[in-house]
């Protein structure tokens, strides 16, 4: 998958992914770096890929550094945000897309710890960092968006309600982010190819990807939706906007 976005055009710029160390993430901090940003690659415990990853854009003349942090721990959070102030001063870029919930071993409550009240704390800790006319992206799935108004596989409804209302707490710190000058958007795409979710749900549910997939025509793959939460990242859209990636034609809309 080729970059969509153009070499040297966020020269310059500071972007922070969260979930970065692979996937989606890993993905779409390497779209951001190619274009010139300066980025920043999070990981909870996957430090070597985190590392890995760092070196392969700085290898590239890039500049990039890995900070660990749980989301779900907000002296994690503070600390990472921290560092981020110490090395690059700010941030033009958050993307906000580490999620999960469907991990064995997990307090029943993880997913909304997560995908709601983590997510609400990250993105106030790095509110003094974001520069006016910075941007904030928050990732989620059509089956979480939609979530109250189309069904969605048992196995998947923890997840996607706890997203749903993750997405619904951010969008509504709107006006304090506008106040700042700061932009908010939210991609929304279906399940994706290739993704922990996918690998999790196929097999919690053996046909499920393969049937949604048949449903829908097509899935993306970790590469083609990372290009679009890379997008989403710079494209002139006015904030509260939502990107659909692939097809909504089986989701009822939001009222």
């Amino acid at each position: 998958m080729s970059n969509p976005l153009a070499a040297g055009s966020l020269s310059g710029a500071r972007a922070l992914v969260t979930g970065s160390s692979r996937g989606i993430g890993a993905d779409t901090i390497a779209y951001l770096a190619e274009a010139g940003a300066k980025v920043v690659v999070n990981y909870r415990n996957k430090e070597r890929r985190a590392l890995q990853l760092v070196d392969k854009i700085e290898a590239a003349g890039g500049e990039a550094i890995a900070i660990g942090a749980d989301l779900t721990d907000p002296e994690s959070v503070r600390g990472m945000f921290a560092t981020v102030g110490e090395r690059f001063g700010g941030l033009d870029i958050l993307v906000m897309n580490a999620s999960g919930g469907m991990e064995s071993g997990m307090a029943e409550d993880y997913a909304l710890k997560l995908n709601r009240d983590a997510q609400v704390e990250l993105l106030t800790a790095a509110l003094p960092l974001l520069a006016p006319g910075s941007r904030v992206v928050f990732v989620t799935s059509h089956q979480a968006h939609f979530i109250e108004t189309t069904e969605t596989m048992p196995e998947y409804l923890p997840v996607a309600l706890s997203k749903r209302a993750g997405e619904d707490a951010l969008r509504a710190m709107i006006p304090q982010l506008e106040a700042a000058g700061v932009e908010f958007v939210v991609v929304s795409g279906d399940m994706i190819e290739g993704t922990i979710t996918a690998t999790l749900l196929e097999r919690s549910n053996p046909g499920a990807i393969s049937s949604r997939k048949e449903s829908a025509g097509k899935l993306y793959n970790v590469a083609e939706f990372a290009a679009e939460v890379a997008s989403a990242a710079v494209d002139p859209v006015p904030t509260d906007h939502t990107r659909y990636v692939g097809d909504t034609s089986d989701f009822a809309p939001l009222s």
